[in-house]
This record gives C-alpha cells, sequence and structure tokens, in this order.
C-alpha cells in the first residue's frame, strides 16, 4: 500500500553538543503533526552534522541528520503506532530524507508493518510518502 501525508514540526528544540567555527554537532528533540493518510504526531530524537551554518539565518545550512521516528495515530484508517528510521540531508533550505519503517515496531492494528519511504521539507511545505505492507 501507499500513502501520502503533510506535516510540520510543533516543537524543535536543538541544542549544540558539540562545535566550532566551522561545524557543529547537535541533538534535537522534535514532535510532528502528521495530516493526511497519516493522522497522528511523532516525536523523534534528531543527531545532526552541520557542515555549514549560519547562526542568523538556519535555512542556510548545510547538514546531514539521522532520527528515530515514533509515529502514533492513523495509517490510512487503521491505528497504531511505529517507528520510522530518518536518514536524510539538509541544503539549500530543503530536507531530504529516506524512511525505512524498523520491522517489529508496529502496535495495534499496525502490528506487523514493513516498509520505506522519502519526505521533503522546506519553509513552504512537506510531504511524506510510505509504501508499506501489513502482515
Amino acid at each position: 500500500m501507499k500513502t501520502t501525508a503533510t506535516y510540520s514540526p510543533t516543537k524543535w528544540d536543538e541544542k549544540p553538543y558539540e562545535q566550532s567555527s566551522t561545524m557543529k554537532l547537535t541533538k534535537a528533540s522534535v514532535e510532528f503533526a502528521f495530516h493526511g493518510q497519516m493522522e497522528g504526531h511523532g516525536l523523534v530524537e534528531y543527531l545532526m552534522f552541520y557542515s555549514s551554518y549560519d547562526d542568523h539565518d538556519p535555512h542556510k545550512a548545510a547538514a546531514r541528520y539521522v532520527g528515530l521516528i515514533r509515529f502514533k495515530g492513523e495509517l490510512n484508517g487503521k491505528t497504531g503506532s511505529f517507528v520510522l528510521e530518518d536518514r536524510g540531508m539538509f541544503e539549500g533550505g530543503v530536507a531530504n530524507s529516506s524512511l525505512t519503517i524498523i520491522p517489529g515496531s508496529g502496535t495495534d492494528e499496525l502490528r506487523g508493518i514493513t516498509g520505506a519511504g522519502t519526505y521533503t521539507a522546506s519553509q513552504k511545505s512537506s510531504r511524506c510518502d510510505l509504501t508499506y505492507e501489513l502482515k
């Protein structure tokens, strides 16, 4: 099955744990609201490496990131939760990620879910596309 959703951050708490004048490493605790065929919220912890950044305009940064997103809500009318592994890159004000549903992470009506997808996010829009199977 395929699903598409939009999402937006409702919380973004990011703090550096190592920094120089040319790079920084950060940890961010983030919450997302999902709408569409995925209706619910996601909690994620990101680790990020910024190869360049501008303290005055974060959208000018270049970064790689990894995270684990726990989605909880409805997926095409089925309720439950699952965890997505998120690996991506932020450049030119756009985040692009590859997503993998972690096998064994599904609960309730989403137990047994597997799959993968992508998301793209900018200041103007965000979109998440997943292809998945329920066993």
